[in-house]
Formats: structure tokens, sequence, C-alpha cells
């Protein structure tokens, strides 16, 4: 059974509405299936869309934050929990460590570190959690097919290719969590 997931996403004002949407979607969807929220904590964009809706269904957000940013003003100030680190790496463990499994939405350099990172960590052992990607509006096109020109070059093996579930609603992604969870 899920009852957390760490979700990874953007943290920019100033995206499309659609992307906005679906982290709004995303955030009710856990909330009714009292999935934990596990995130970085922040007010903005996407992740303060994914947490205030989390918390607007009942739900539980809880944000860690590495200490030099704790009072920034991206900062999410409602949150079921608050945790804080020491920087960014010891943030992406405890993330991972409280998750049981791992959602990337549309976001820029910082969700893709997440996700790959993620990704690697199983490939070579780390955990064995269930990782997706929601895909909202084909925003993961391009890596998609970065990873398949990767599985077609022979530098990711094909045993790999089924670490990463994509789908591009969030009940999709929910239940292609669920079914990898349950093998």
């Amino acid at each position: 059974m899920i009852k957390s997931v760490c979700v990874y996403c953007g943290a920019r004002n100033g995206v499309a509405q659609v992307y906005l949407d679906g982290a709004t979607e995303m955030g009710r969807i856990l909330a009714e299936h009292d999935i934990r929220l596990i995130y970085g904590g922040g007010s903005n964009g996407l992740m303060g869309a994914v947490a205030d809706a989390v918390l607007a269904a009942g739900g539980e957000a809880v944000g860690i934050v590495p200490e030099p940013f704790k009072w920034g003003e991206v900062t999410h100030t409602r949150l079921t929990e608050l945790h804080l680190t020491a920087d960014m790496h010891t943030r992406k463990a405890k993330m991972a460590s409280l998750a049981d499994a791992f959602i990337a939405m549309p976001g820029g350099f910082g969700t893709f570190d997440e996700l790959m990172e993620i990704v690697t960590w199983a490939q070579i052992g780390v955990h064995g959690k269930p990782i997706a990607i929601y895909n909202i509006d084909g925003y993961y096109d391009p890596l998609l097919e970065m990873i398949e020109r990767g599985l077609a070059q022979g530098f990711i093996p094909d045993t790999s290719h089924s670490l990463l579930k994509v789908a591009d609603t969030p009940q999709g992604v929910l239940d292609a969590l669920m079914s990898i969870y349950r093998l």
C-alpha cells in the first residue's frame, strides 16, 4: 500500500495554466486516496498548487526544505510538517526515505535532477520504490524520446526500461504506481 508519495515539480510562477491545473488535480487525487504528499516545501508554481490542493482536500503535505531556504518567501507556511535539512543532498535523501513512491511532474533543472537521481538509485538497487512521470500536455515527450534513444544505443540496459512508468492523468499515474507497488 502506498501511503506517501514524493512529488518532484517546478516551483516557478508564470507557467501555463494547464500545468497548474494538472498539479491541482494530482493533489486532490492524492488526498482522496489518503496518500501523504512529500515534496520540496515550496508555495509557488506547481509545488504550491499540488500542496494547496492536498491540504484543501484534507490531506497531509510534508515539506522538506534546506535550512538556508527556510525563511525565504517561497516556503509554504501551512504544511502538515516541515523538515529542515542542512543542504540539497540531504533534502533529496530525506524526501526519498519518507516516500513509498515517486512522481515527476513538469519542472526545470531541479526536477530533472531529482527524477534522474531517483531513477538511477532504482537502477543500482538503492531502492525498489515505483517511479512515474505525470506527462502533462506532453511535457516529458522529449525526455522519453531521449530515454528510448539511450536504450536503442545500449547506454541504458533493457532491464531499466521498466523502472519508469508514464501517464497523462493523475489517476493514470496513481494506477501505474499501485500496479508496480503490488509486484
